[in-house]
This record gives structure tokens, C-alpha cells and sequence, in this order.
């Protein structure tokens, strides 16, 4: 089953049309699997479930630091708690991670994008 998402115009920027059946689609693009989502970038993200992530899981997220100030972490159908080492992971770089399911971060990044906010996105694909 794949489900639309609200398209708001964000000049130049990678925008989440689409997801599910283990897709994402951004206008005609599509990455098969997890992902990375950046404002200029995506990226495959060797994870399938919670239990998959680390704090190395992020390397490229803290690699960005500088463009960041929010990561929003698609966790899948259901939001689970963040482990607190993520977040020591991520918070000497200034960045704060925002857990929800995976349809909600799709849908937040593409509304924090077009206000030119400094997001990104780790979602696992549902």
C-alpha cells in the first residue's frame, strides 16, 4: 500500500511524495528500503528495524551537523522510545532527534522543509 503525502513546494529540495511497500518516492524518484532524507540529498540507511540502529547509525547525520538542528527518526508503524544513547549521540553536535511513526516524519519534514528549516530525516521504511 503506498500513501500520498501533502507536496508543498520547497524549491530545489527533496520532498516525500510517497511511501510504503517499502518504498519512498520523491516525484519521480524512488529508494527502495530505509533512508536518509537531507533537503539536498537521500540515502540509503542499512536498517530495517528499531533494534538495527545505533549511535553509528548517525555517522552521516553528525557528518552534517552544521545543516542540522532536527532529526525526525520515521521508527517504523509505531513510535517506541528513543534510548538515551542516541540522543548523547547526537546532542554535542546541536542536534535534537524527534521520534514518531514513520508517516508522521514524512509528513513533518516535508512541512519543516518548505519553512527552510535545518531538518533531517531517518525513516525506516514501512
Amino acid at each position: 500500500m503506498s500513501l500520498e503525502v501533502s507536496t508543498l513546494v520547497a524549491e530545489g529540495s527533496k520532498m516525500v511524495t510517497s511511501y510504503g511497500d517499502g518504498i519512498f518516492r520523491f516525484g519521480e524518484e524512488t529508494v527502495t528500503g530505509s533512508i536518509l532524507l537531507f533537503p539536498e540529498a537521500v540515502y540509503s540507511w542499512n536498517v530495517t528495524t528499531k533494534d538495527d540502529i545505533t549511535p553509528d547509525s548517525f555517522s552521516r547525520v553528525i557528518e552534517k551537523a552544521d545543516e542540522i538542528e532536527i532529526l525526525l527518526l520515521g521508527m517504523g508503524t509505531r513510535l517506541t522510545p528513543v534510548p538515551i544513547e542516541w540522543r548523547q549521540a547526537l546532542k554535542p553536535h546541536g542536534i535534537v532527534i524527534e521520534p514518531m511513526d514513520t508517516g508522521a516524519a514524512c509528513r513533518t519534514y516535508n512541512v519543516l522543509v518548505s519553512e527552510a528549516r535545518r531538518v533531517a530525516a531517518a525513516m525506516i521504511a514501512v
